[in-house]
């Protein structure tokens, strides 16, 4: 009797952790779905975004329960048509293609929801190194600018303008060179000075190709320079993602705002494989001395407004917007308020 009754505990027993690490796989499992997956789509591969690559690499969207799986998407207006045809959920980039999609009459506007970046990020690089530079120095010099219509362009249009020079009458101002080629332009011969991403500016610098003799990102002021926004449609289907992702960014926001440059470049070194960690660092220092790196997500109007006067002095205003109609600041205060 007493035998069978150890061997029925033991069978019960025996149940008893069968079920339970049933239990616990069922729970892992449930877990490993809860993991929502969410796109995205940058305008760019830059150090630039260096706390978006901090989100990534720290694990913060994942310990908000999100799978993120990143591309790049060379040029605003591929980014744009990615998210708009359903090729990713959130894009980052430029806040002026907001506006241009609202102008040509979408029925499911993009929205600005979160601010990754609050300055210009180009730098004027010279062809032959100057010790005392002024912004007069450029009339009548061969300017390889960016992009017509893009930020880079209409910031840097800005910046001459409020220095006293017409890009367009006291400039040799050449536009017509693909965003990917223009450094590689320079590099060969063409223009005297060039308005450069880094980390191309450093690293020409460091190899004697150009010399930076200015930022256009000191000289512009603040701007919602690049932006997470996503489909409307998207941010109310969706909104507790939003607020996970707007959260995470947050995190690694304040994350580089309390580290090292170098600190922040080795964390993020994985995205950049081909560029020494000496370089990332001086990119990063620079970045963060000059506040590019928005310590918050939230894009308030004074911003905005900014922006759209930018882009009023480049000509490439399609239509007065305002900030309430494209900017969506709930999920960034909600998630600064926690």
């Amino acid at each position: 009797m007493k035998k069978w009754m150890k061997i029925s505990f033991s069978l019960l027993l025996i149940s008893v952790l069968m079920i339970s690490l049933a239990a616990c796989n069922s729970d892992s499992g449930t877990k490993t779905k809860k993991l929502e997956k969410v796109r995205i789509a940058e305008v760019t591969r830059s150090i630039f975004y260096a706390p978006q690559y901090v989100a990534l690499a720290k694990g913060f969207f994942k310990d908000e329960g999100l799978d993120v799986t990143l591309t790049t998407t060379p040029g605003g207006d591929k980014t744009m048509t990615t998210l708009l045809s359903g090729g990713a959920d959130i894009a980052l980039v430029g806040s002026e293609t907001s506006i241009y999609v609202y102008a040509q009459g979408s029925n499911d506007p993009v929205i600005n929801f979160a601010q990754l970046t609050q300055t210009d990020g180009t730098f004027l690089v010279a062809r032959n190194k100057i010790d005392n530079f002024s912004w007069d120095m450029l009339k009548g010099k061969t300017f390889l600018g960016q992009r017509k219509g893009g930020m880079p362009q209409m910031v840097g249009e800005f910046v001459l303008k409020n220095h006293g020079i017409d890009p367009h009458k006291d400039l040799n101002l050449i536009q017509n060179v693909d965003y990917a080629n223009i450094a590689n332009a320079f590099a060969s011969g063409t223009g005297e000075y060039v308005q450069l991403f880094e980390p191309t500016a450093s690293i020409f610098e460091k190899q004697g190709k150009g010399y930076i003799v200015a930022s256009f990102g000191k000289e512009s002021g603040h701007v919602p320079y690049t932006t997470f926004m996503a489909k409307q449609s998207y941010l109310k289907e969706n909104s507790d993602t939003v607020d996970k992702f707007t959260r995470a960014i947050y995190k690694a926001q304040q994350w580089v705002q309390t580290h090292t440059a170098e600190e922040i470049a080795k964390t993020v070194t994985a995205y950049f494989p081909d560029t020494d960690l000496d370089i990332m660092t001086t990119v990063v220092e620079r970045y963060k001395s000059q506040g590019s790196f928005a310590t918050d997500p939230i894009l308030d109007e004074e911003e905005w407004n900014n922006l759209q006067t930018i882009m009023k002095e480049a000509g490439e205003l399609p239509k007065e917007v305002n900030h309430k109609t494209l900017v969506n600041t709930e999920f960034a205060e909600k998630v600064i308020k926690k």
